[in-house]
C-alpha cells in the first residue's frame, strides 16, 4: 500500500526502513537536518516508480535509524561518478548501458580539425585522447572514456552527411566500394592518468546500391549523424555484403570488447 507524505515534510520512520516517501520532482532536493545530534542524509532511492508529476519511494527503501524522532528533512547527495563518458553520442551512451555499470555523460569540448600531414590512424587516435583528457579535467577523480571514428572512402575520410543530399551522395559513393572505418578510444584514469588506448579497424563491403534504393534508405532511417551515412545496427544492414571487424560494436562507435577489457583492468567489476 502506498503512502503519500507531503513534500515539504518527507519523513523517516523510527524503524529501520521507511514504508513510503513522496516528493516533487523540483522538490527533490532538501536541506539537511540535525536530529539528536546526528545528521540525516537520503542518498539511496532504490525502488523508485513515477506517478504523474511525482516520484513515489515505495516500502524497502533504505534509511538511517533514527529513534529520537519520526520526521526530518532529507537532502539527495550528487554523488561524483566514477565513470564518465566524454562524449555527447545517444549511440555512444546506448552501447556503454550494456555494460550494466553507472556512469556520467559530460561532453567534451575541442576543437577537432585535422592537422597538416596528419593520417586517419593519428587524427582519430588524437580525438579520442584529447577528448578523455579534457572532460578528466573537470573530472579528477573519475575514469574517463573517450571516443571517435572516421570512415575512409577511397582514401578520402567521410565525415557526418548532415542532410539528406550528401547522404546521397555518400552512400553514391560508397557503392560497391569497401570502406574502413576506424573506431579510438581511451581511457584515462583518476587524475588524468593515461591508462589504455586502442584503435579498431572495421571493414564494411557496400552491395551495388541503385538511386532508388539510396533514395529509399535515407528517407526512411536518416542517418544524417552517422559517419559514412548510414547504420549498421538499423535499416543500414541491408546495404552491405559483409562486415569484417574483431568487434561489432566498434562499428557503432564504441568497440566494447576492448573497453570491457580497459575497465577490468582499471578494477572496474565486469560482468
Amino acid at each position: 500500500m502506498e503512502a503519500k507524505v507531503p513534500a515539504s515534510q518527507p519523513r523517516i520512520a523510527p524503524e529501520e526502513w521507511a514504508d513510503a516517501l513522496q516528493v516533487r520532482q523540483r522538490d527533490l532536493r532538501f536541506d539537511h537536518r540535525f536530529i539528536g545530534g546526528e545528521r540525516c542524509d537520503l542518498v539511496l532511492l532504490p525502488r523508485v516508480r513515477r506517478h504523474g508529476r511525482g516520484i513515489i519511494v515505495m516500502r524497502s527503501s533504505p534509511v538511517k535509524r533514527i529513534l529520537s524522532a519520526n520526521r526530518c528533512f532529507c537532502r539527495i547527495k550528487p554523488v561524483p561518478a566514477d565513470l564518465v563518458l566524454a562524449s555527447a553520442s545517444p549511440y555512444r551512451r546506448e552501447l556503454l548501458e550494456r555494460l550494466r555499470i553507472p556512469f556520467e555523460v559530460d561532453a567534451a569540448d575541442i576543437d577537432e580539425s585535422r592537422l597538416a600531414a596528419e593520417t586517419p590512424l593519428e587524427l582519430v587516435a588524437r580525438l579520442a585522447r584529447e577528448k578523455a583528457a579534457d572532460v578528466a579535467n573537470r573530472h579528477p577523480a573519475a575514469c574517463v572514456i573517450g571516443a571517435d571514428q572516421i570512415a575512409i572512402c577511397r582514401d578520402q575520410i567521410l565525415g557526418k552527411p548532415g542532410n539528406a543530399a550528401r547522404n546521397i551522395a555518400q552512400l553514391q559513393r560508397a557503392s560497391g566500394q569497401v570502406l574502413r572505418f576506424l573506431t579510438a578510444a581511451c581511457l584515462v584514469g583518476s587524475q588524468g592518468e593515461l591508462c589504455e588506448e586502442h584503435i579498431d579497424e572495421t571493414s564494411v563491403c557496400f552491395r551495388e546500391l541503385s538511386e532508388s534504393e539510396i533514395s529509399r534508405y535515407v528517407e526512411l532511417e536518416r542517418p544524417y549523424d552517422c559517419a559514412g551515412g548510414f547504420k549498421c545496427e538499423g535499416l543500414g544492414i541491408t546495404l552491405f555484403e559483409r562486415i569484417e571487424s574483431q568487434d561489432p560494436t566498434a562499428l557503432i562507435g564504441l568497440p566494447l570488447i576492448w573497453l570491457s577489457g580497459a575497465l577490468r583492468r582499471a578494477g572496474v567489476r565486469l560482468p
